[in-house]
């Protein structure tokens, strides 16, 4: 099983680069003026991979040794372009099938939520570059290996994501309890792209307020919410319900 590796110094991260290896991070020293790292970082923007401007004690706590101004992590995973997917998956399938995760940050949620994904036909899930659970070993592990037969797309803001769906003519629905609507009441037979919010938050209102639906699950006992994963995984099976029937 691939894990995260923290690869530091200038020499072993181009090196890295150049043999496309996937790196997930980017920690550069804040101030820093290295032509290299400055070709470093111009590659890597292209590849999706988040990069941040730290402090040079950040750094000092993710390695001891002589890091140079720059420590990247290493992904187990490939990540593709949001833009590509949709439309591959728009041309071949009649409705198609995205989830989008509004910074769930707890890894075994991630790594349960991509299991259910997988199992239920989910064509794509796309996570926010900054905020979410890391794409790591762990994740891995907790998704049985389900991350490595689903499509993962990295965005830098989930908003522009929903935007370019429904520009595709994907429409979106938010699993929230802060709706009369209940999810059984809706179509599902259509191409759809459900999200799923943060453990403590629920889904931000910036996004909630640009979504084509809302959608509630009843909730019977005293308990007025459900554990994220387990949510999604009863709005997803809703969709397969209605698709097979």
């Amino acid at each position: 099983m691939k894990k995260e590796t923290t690869i530091f110094g200038i020499h072993p991260v181009e090196e890295a680069v150049s043999s496309n290896v996937f790196i997930d991070k980017l920690f550069i020293q804040k101030g820093i003026a290295n032509p290299k790292i400055d070709a470093i970082v111009k590659d890597l923007e292209k590849k999706h991979c988040t990069i941040s401007y730290v402090p040079f004690e950040k750094l000092t706590k993710l390695t001891q040794g002589n890091h140079q101004g720059i420590i990247a992590i290493t992904s187990p995973i490939a990540f593709h372009p949001l833009e590509e997917i949709v439309e591959n998956f728009i041309h071949a399938k009649e409705n198609p099938l995205f989830l989008i995760l509004d910074q769930i940050s707890d890894v075994r949620n991630f790594g349960a939520i991509l299991r259910t994904a997988e199992c239920t036909g989910v064509d794509a899930v796309i996570i926010q570059k900054k905020g979410g659970a890391p794409v790591s070993g762990d994740a891995v592990k907790t998704s049985a290996g389900a991350i490595y037969k689903i499509p993962i797309c990295k965005v830098d803001h989930i908003k522009d994501a929903i935007y370019y769906l429904q520009g595709s003519g994907v429409e979106t629905i938010g699993a929230t309890e802060k709706t009369e609507d209940s999810l059984y009441s809706l179509e599902l037979k259509k191409p759809l792209a459900v999200v799923m919010g943060s453990e403590d938050k629920g889904i931000s209102k910036s996004v909630l307020a640009i979504l084509d639906h809302k959608a509630s699950l009843p909730l019977l006992g005293e308990i007025n919410s459900l554990n994220v994963s387990v949510a999604c995984g009863a709005f997803l099976y809703e969709i397969v319900r209605q698709r097979t029937l």
